[in-house]
């Protein structure tokens, strides 16, 4: 008979342990798609985690710290989702073990402490052994082939058998736009979607692109300055409605003059103040598109108004409220806008011929909506990837490796501790076996003997050597050699995350859900009440 609060800790853990297990599965370069239908009834196929758990409505509380956990490990470093995920599923599976373990029900609070403290002192100590576990760095961040060859595993994750291409590509949008200061924002790499070709047709462009025709006959300007304006391109209107008594044709034909000149005079102004280019967030009127054509000015609109604020960050331009002739300060510049077709869909492309634009875009082909989508989720994990490499360029092994070697040496440091934290310690090297276990089940291959193989090289001194994917069986190599590499942040805030969400979870005795207040209920109005009565 369990107590009490042990009962309460074993719902928690199985609630924690079926999200993790819905997961799991999808660990790794072979891990299986998810097909999330959300609450909109959107379809999702994708083994993205952070995917799957934001269209996921997770209702236990306690499943919901973990979510917690990952999402913020999302903001963080932007990919490893996944790997927080099984990691503290493991750990409370562990830690249920260690509870039956227990000697009886008067010691449950005092073995859960006893767990909880293990936990806290074993994340320590991998924090501290996690910088001797670095294998090499990250040396210029300005190469395209090294800096493709470091977001290989990242990418690979995602998109297995496409990551070279990709990882060239997101290298190329990166190292192109990133600034002498290093800051990088990974909000200045775009995607663009096109439906048709294949992945291969996917490139770069150091500008922006946008799904929109141009709103004009002019489709084509070189050396282009750009007015931007956030409010619609049409004359002013009053703001009180006037009624006008026309008694003639010449009084007729009078009326939209005035109109019509002062149309006219607007246009010219920008026209002569040197833009050809003229960008809107709002409705085009017809007499000022007739005017903009008569003094050859290229019209796009941008319904969105973050795409105007990105294209203003990109060109180099301020959106203007009120259709006012832009200063010089105040224009735009890009070496060319043009209407181009990809596929069948129309683009107007902003480019910049120099590779120092302030933003690049990656356009995306792809036979369906969900393959783009889920290449789209790679690329956002390749950019971020980068972004942490800006960071910190320090880089461990990947493949399980750094997962063994920190198990090895997690259980030794256990041995040495005495009192039954030891017990803790110990399960928590047991822990990080679930990466690799993971990736060999994943692949088809027999887990234990991946597990053992790799326990014996490292126990020869070789810290590099990880699961071989492409193996057929259970097989092992240099991660280093292979070029699988993980960022030491995301393995640094993902250990932490898993371990304060697990610890978080066991210190949780008791659920207490606020319920809506009792009372009458409002009355409900009678049905098809306006409907005619033919009894």
């Amino acid at each position: 008979h369990y107590s009490g609060l042990e009962e309460a800790v074993y719902r928690n853990i199985q609630a924690c342990k079926e999200l993790a297990q819905t997961t799991r599965t999808a660990y790794g370069p072979n891990g299986m798609n998810k097909m999330v239908i959300n609450h909109l009834e959107k379809l999702f196929v994708t083994n993205d985690a952070a995917t799957i758990l934001r269209e996921l409505e997770v209702q236990h509380p306690a499943a919901k710290m973990l979510v917690m956990a990952s999402h913020m490990q999302e903001q963080e470093v932007g990919d490893g989702t996944n790997f927080v995920l099984v990691f503290a599923g493991v750990l409370l599976e562990l830690a249920e073990d260690l509870l039956r373990m227990g000697l009886s029900v008067s010691e449950a609070s005092y073995i859960l402490i006893t767990v909880i403290e293990g936990y806290e002192k074993a994340c320590k100590k991998a924090l501290e052994i996690l910088p001797d576990l670095v294998c090499c760095s990250a040396k210029n961040l300005r190469d395209v082939e090294e800096v493709a060859s470091l977001l290989h595993t990242s990418v690979m994750s995602k998109q297995y058998g496409n990551e070279q291409f990709l990882a060239k590509l997101i290298a190329q949008a990166c190292v192109s736009i990133l600034p002498d200061s290093g800051h990088f924002n990974v909000d200045n790499i775009r995607v663009c979607k096109i439906v048709g070709a294949g992945i291969s047709a996917s490139s770069v462009l150091h500008g922006m692109v946008f799904k929109k025709e141009t709103e004009g006959d002019v489709t084509s300007v070189k050396d282009a300055k750009i007015a931007v304006y956030s409010c619609p391109f049409d004359g002013m209107i009053t703001e009180t409605k006037g009624t006008v008594l026309i008694k003639n044709a010449e009084e007729l034909m009078n009326f939209s003059k005035g109109e019509e000149n002062l149309m006219d005079l607007q246009v010219k102004a920008i026209a002569d103040s040197g833009a050809n280019v003229v960008v809107t967030g709002g409705k085009v009127a017809d007499m000022a598109l007739h005017y903009a054509n008569k003094y050859n000015l290229m019209l796009v609109r941008l319904n969105s108004k973050w795409d105007l604020r990105r294209l203003c960050k990109t060109v180099g331009a301020t959106a203007l409220p009120r259709l006012t002739p832009p200063t010089l300060e105040e224009m735009g510049r890009c070496h060319s806008v043009y209407l181009s077709e990809v596929g069948d869909t129309q683009v107007v492309v902003f480019k910049h011929e120099k590779e120092d634009g302030a933003i690049s875009t990656i356009l995306i082909r792809g036979s369906t909506d969900n393959l783009m989508d889920d290449i789209e989720r790679a690329v956002d994990d390749g950019v971020n990837t980068f972004k942490v490499l800006t960071r910190d360029k320090r880089l461990v092994p990947g493949g399980g490796a750094t997962e063994i070697e920190l198990a090895k040496q997690i259980t030794s440091y256990g041995e040495t501790c005495p009192g039954l934290d030891q017990y803790a310690i110990k399960k928590f090297a047991e822990a990080f076996e679930a990466i690799p276990r993971a990736l060999a089940e994943n692949s088809g291959v027999k887990a234990n003997e991946v597990i053992s193989k790799l326990y014996a090289m490292h126990q020869e001194g070789k810290k590099n050597v990880g699961f071989d994917i492409e193996a057929e069986a259970a097989a092992v190599k240099d991660m280093l050699e292979a070029g699988v590499l993980d960022t030491y942040l995301g393995k640094f805030w993902g250990i932490r995350l898993a371990t304060n969400a697990a610890v978080t979870v066991l210190r949780v005795d008791q659920i207490i859900m606020a319920k809506p207040a009792g009372g009458p209920k409002p009355p409900s109005g009678k049905k098809d009440w306006d409907e005619d009565q033919n009894d």
